[in-house]
């Protein structure tokens, strides 16, 4: 198990539990729970799910607290009502053919995540169908039940083009699992850092469209919901068959402070390396401690490097501790630059996004920017249309002497 270590929430109500993050380390996604502390009258979501033992029968009450109204966003929309499917345990069977090993896309905290096939209702075999995946709870998990829960709460009525779509679940007996749209791509982290032949470096432009895909959907849930989305980081970003980035993993998500609040104190959970210094601290949960995870993800996006990562030399093993040096300097950032783009990058623009990389990373919550601003700078990078130049000499760069390689699936559960 990754490492884990208390914090005791600071609170006007008395806290009396521990919480626990977890370690990303290379090929391994954990998560480790503990229980929930909260602070004032925030609104919280509830569940409220009843079955009917071994008939397929079950329902998800959702009960969000929509200030606005339910009403429709630019790209987005929070819906009136949860319009999951309710599949049954045998239909799931079918579709994964008995989750067949080599179905496997992947596997983390929650459990195994396999590749489907659900065929439409009224065709033969062959006919038209969908390539799903499908989530299923591990029976040994702690943590199932209620990241289950906060998957169906939020993906059940969030809609928006860079949140992963959640078709439906399953409740039947132990039985718990969910059902996603399949992404061909697989995990942003698997592109960063993943080797093989099948593994393509990315190039600047897919980088740059990406990161703007990702601000879209967290903006998204920082101003329709006000959902803390608690746990952003490069494996929690799916991508489609064209790199359009789509949010994954809702098990940590929280509703967000009332007006009245500045934040929610909650049990310390998420990554390593990817968690908010004052979260990690206190307890404390900010709108804007998903703005610091996001500009971790914005300096992998630029080094190639990961966030957290012992196999580097002593001192080098945090990255954002390690380069921030270096993002303030156009001359020194060109060093720690990924490799795997061979120069080809618009000097300007990725030194313009390192700056916004930092206001990100502020050790201060009310300094950094709103992720509608951080989308709205990345938006004004690419409308510059800087094109890349061809370098000179290729750089020295750390990824050749100090990370280790790590073969992985394209998917895991993490990233569902």
């Amino acid at each position: 198990m990754g490492n884990c270590w208390g914090s005791q929430p600071h609170s006007e109500v008395t806290p009396t539990t521990t919480g626990n993050l977890s370690t990303a380390t290379p090929g391994i996604s954990q998560t480790i729970s503990g229980s929930t502390t909260t602070s004032g009258s925030y609104t919280t979501t509830t569940t409220t799910t009843t079955t009917t033992s071994g008939s397929g029968n079950s329902s998800v009450n959702s009960k969000f607290s929509v200030a606005s109204g339910d009403q429709p966003y630019p790209t987005g929309q929070i819906l009136p009502t949860s319009n999951l499917r309710i599949f049954t345990f045998g239909d799931l069977k079918a579709a994964t053919k008995n989750f067949r090993a080599d179905t496997v896309l992947g596997e983390g905290g929650f459990g195994k995540v396999f590749k489907g096939w659900l065929e439409e209702k009224g065709t033969s075999k062959g006919g038209s169908g969908t390539v799903i995946a499908v989530k299923k709870l591990n029976s040994e998990s702690l943590q199932g039940i209620e990241e289950w829960r906060s998957e169906v709460n939020f993906l059940g009525r969030l809609s928006h083009p860079n949140l992963v779509k959640l078709l439906g679940y399953c409740l039947e007996e132990t039985e718990l699992l969910l059902v996603y749209e399949f992404m061909q791509k697989g995990s942003l982290e698997n592109h960063l850092f993943g080797r093989g032949s099948a593994v393509q470096p990315l190039p600047w432009d897919i980088r740059l469209k990406i990161a703007i895909g990702a601000a879209r959907g967290l903006a998204f849930l920082h101003t329709s919901e006000k959902v803390i989305y608690r746990d952003f980081k490069a494996s929690n970003i799916l991508l489609d068959g064209s790199y359009n980035a789509k949010i994954s993993d809702f098990g940590l998500a929280k509703l967000g402070p009332s007006a009245s609040q500045s934040h929610v104190t909650t049990r310390v959970m998420g990554t390593y390396g990817y968690a908010a210094p004052e979260y990690v601290a206190t307890g404390h949960l900010y709108v804007k401690s998903d703005v610091y995870g996001f500009g971790v993800v914005l300096v992998e996006i630029l080094t190639g490097l990961r966030a957290l990562d012992s196999n580097r030399p002593s001192g080098q093993h945090n990255l954002t501790e390690w380069v921030k040096p270096y993002l303030h300097d156009r001359r020194k950032l060109k060093g720690i630059m990924d490799s795997r783009l061979e120069g080809k990058f618009p000097s300007k623009a990725a030194f313009r996004i390192a700056q916004l990389a930092l206001k990100c990373l502020s050790s201060e919550p009310k300094q950094r920017p709103s992720m509608k601003e951080v989308l709205e700078s990345l938006e004004r990078i690419q409308a510059a249309n800087e094109k890349p130049v061809e370098p000179k000499l290729r750089s020295n760069h750390p990824r050749q002497a100090h990370q280790a390689v790590h073969h992985r699936s394209p998917l895991k559960d993490g990233s569902y």
